[in-house]
């Protein structure tokens, strides 16, 4: 079992910025690969980015390409994602994903972006 708790999130105003946090219950260089997902109301939920913990290899999203960051700690067992730009379109509830044998997901964290 992976238990993954996200925090972070909150309500910023176009242009504005955030930092998302997720803590993992297990070693996260073991996992190997760790992900942020976003679901908005109505929509499916989809991949924004995500990241080799052992070798630091990132991918994006096109919709979130240069203006978020993907990182992770491994001694902290923590992956981040920095989002910087933030548009209107990037509210929705974020997730942490993880694949162990079988899918894992945080909680959740909302995100909104709103004037």
């Amino acid at each position: 079992q992976v238990q993954l708790v996200e925090s972070g999130g909150g309500l910023v105003h176009p242009g504005g910025s955030l930092r998302l946090s997720c803590a993992a219950s297990v070693s996260i260089f073991s996992i190997n690969v760790m992900g942020w997902y976003r679901q908005a109301p109505g929509k499916e939920r989809e991949l924004v980015a995500r990241i080799n913990t052992q070798l630091g290899n990132t991918y994006y999203a096109d919709s979130v390409k240069g203006r978020f960051t993907i990182s992770r700690d491994n001694a902290k067992n923590t992956v981040y994602l920095v989002m910087s730009s933030l548009k209107p379109e990037d509210t929705a509830v974020y997730y942490c994903n993880t694949n162990r044998g079988q899918e894992f997901w945080g909680q959740g964290t909302q995100v909104t972006v709103s004037s």
